[in-house]
């Protein structure tokens, strides 16, 4: 079962690569990153600040939203044009598919993204900045970023439509980068139930917060291994249980 399952999966990292939207927002992604270099010109004395602010900036955003694109619309497109049914009616199930098409997905974005930092070295190298660990660390963890949005866009995508999956996965985004302001809000409240629901909102929604290292790339923080393990775990185990429930309602979707 494993020829077809890694099938399935280069088969929707072509099929991405070939999404002509997909071509466009990284050809846009690169070329926003070479122009990032005329930014630095308006701060002598925080040029390398600037270049590594603005690089991983762009390379966030665009990866982000590339993020939504695919993972909301992916699955829609295979029912849509019919391509499914033919699938499911060989010996693959269901949750084998969607994994398989959640897979090259990821796939998709983690050779987005070696490009795009491949591409912001040269970029630091050319101006003669020198490398940081913190800068790694940077475009290491903002995979696993992708990795939960993604999975918030495939368990949408399983039982929704492409505009509703965006629309819950851009909302997941703000929020999780949100998730700190809400616990302390929910801290300050006066009504015990306010409380409890902030909390209940902060420990459910995804904590993307923890996988954000660019400021520490900006300013050279170096960041220890026992802290990045942690928020790596979380992530995959996060994703995993996105991953595992939309596999659930994915398999007993009535598609008539």
């Amino acid at each position: 079962m494993m020829r077809p399952f890694l099938a399935l999966t280069f088969n929707g990292f072509r099929e991405a690569r070939r999404n002509r939207v997909t071509v466009v927002v990284g050809a846009f992604a690169f070329g926003l990153l070479v122009a990032s270099s005329l930014l630095t010109n308006l701060s002598i004395s925080t040029f390398d600040r600037v270049l590594t602010d603005v690089g991983l900036g762009i390379m966030s955003i665009v990866l982000v939203l590339l993020a939504v694109f695919l993972s909301s619309g992916m699955l829609s497109r295979e029912i849509e044009r019919k391509t499914l049914f033919l699938i499911v009616s060989k010996p693959i199930s269901r949750s084998q598919f969607l994994i398989a098409r959640f897979a090259g997905n990821m796939l998709t974005l983690a050779v987005l993204l070696l490009a795009m930092g491949v591409l912001f070295f040269i970029q630091i190298g050319i101006y003669g900045t020198l490398f940081t660990e913190a800068q790694f660390v940077a475009i290491g963890m903002l995979f696993f970023e992708l990795l939960i949005l993604s999975s918030v866009g495939f368990v949408m995508s399983s039982f929704s439509s492409q505009m509703v999956s965006a629309t819950v996965t851009i909302g997941a985004y703000f929020a999780g980068h949100l998730g700190g302001d809400i616990y302390e809000m929910s801290r300050k409240a006066e009504e015990p139930f306010l409380q409890l629901l902030g909390k209940a909102v902060y420990y459910v929604l995804p904590n993307l917060s923890r996988l954000n290292y660019r400021v520490q790339a900006t300013y050279e923080i170096p960041t220890p291994m026992s802290e990045l393990l942690p928020s790596i775990l979380y992530a995959v185990s996060y994703s995993a249980v996105l991953i595992v429930l939309a596999s659930f309602i994915f398999s007993r979707r009535d598609f008539k």
